[in-house]
């Protein structure tokens, strides 16, 4: 007797659960998080904004992260196909050129967005989804080296969500003050994004992609990314305690000490535990951004 295997036949359209998917909202934190030290900075009363926060937020997070997200996946169908090909586009949930074209829509649908919160902010969402699509897509596809790709994303997840949060709300460009932190937590980040690539090292070396890690080997990039995130928050205790702001240096100081402890032992083990201080060293990262976020904030509410 032969048996018949019955396979439910694709859709014709994405599911809102596979386009959700796609867009993968655990991405969506660390700029979010950027957008909001970038308003703490900005030194406004959060009450008499809200209407900008709120769309700064969606802008960042589901929006433009988004759509980096949708990109990169339609971009790398065919490597997840081979490697992860449960994903929403390689399963055939997201069928046809639909990955595509949801990541066209979001774009447009964020710099409308973006249009909303004024001149300086729509500036900056439209070089971050340049930077989006050109990580994924040929001919330069960032991501194929470490160097610019990291680079990409860190001012991606930092840099330009805390610009775009303090511009929402002063309606220009922020100063010289805000702008330097926000460049040097992109620079640190660079450093998260090398400990992030551990975890694929055998797969980026069979399809020749220059991570740092397989650049570099296991060791020396991981020495690299522990100085790429430390100097930079070296540089921002020292910009704070130059602008007066000495409980902040002190207090981004003792989070820089905890991870360089945290580092010493990722450094012992680096393949082993490259993620275990992305849960552990980078949320102090984070909470440096923050405080140095709220000591712009106090310099802003000083006056000149």
């Amino acid at each position: 007797m032969t048996r018949f295997s019955i396979q439910a036949p694709l859709p014709s359209r994405p599911a809102p659960g596979a386009v959700l998917e796609l867009l993968k909202p655990i991405t969506w934190f660390a700029p979010m998080w950027a957008y909001g030290c970038g308003v703490i900075s900005s030194g406004q009363p959060l009450a008499a904004h809200l209407p900008e926060i709120a769309l700064g937020i969606l802008l960042a997070g589901p929006l433009v992260c988004g759509t980096s997200q949708a990109a990169n996946d339609w971009y790398d169908r065919h490597v997840d196909a081979i490697n992860e090909p449960d994903r929403p586009i390689p399963s055939g949930r997201i069928p046809g050129s639909w990955g595509f074209f949801i990541a066209l829509g979001w774009t447009a649908l964020s710099l409308l967005v973006a249009s909303l919160l004024g001149v300086a902010v729509l500036a900056a969402a439209a070089f971050g989804l340049v930077l989006a699509w050109v990580y994924s897509a040929p001919p330069l596809r960032l991501k194929q080296n470490g160097w610019w790709g990291n680079a990409a994303v860190g001012l991606c997840y930092e840099g330009l969500p805390w610009f775009t949060g303090a511009a929402a709300l002063l309606g220009g460009v922020p100063d010289g003050r805000i702008l330097a932190l926000a460049l040097l937590y992109s620079l640190g980040a660079h450093g998260i994004m090398t400990l992030n690539d551990f975890k694929s090292v055998e797969g980026d070396r069979q399809m020749r992609l220059q991570s740092l890690p397989v650049q570099l080997g296991i060791d020396r990039a991981a020495r690299l990314a522990c100085w790429v995130m430390a100097l930079p928050q070296l540089l921002v205790i020292l910009l704070l305690w130059h602008w007066g702001q000495a409980l902040f240096a002190g207090l981004v100081a003792a989070l820089l000490a905890a991870q360089i402890l945290l580092m010493l032992r990722l450094l012992a083990a680096p393949r082993e535990r490259a993620a275990w201080y992305n849960a552990t060293g980078t949320t102090l990262y984070v909470l440096g951004m923050l405080a140095s976020a709220f000591a712009l904030r106090d310099l802003a509410m000083a006056g000149p």
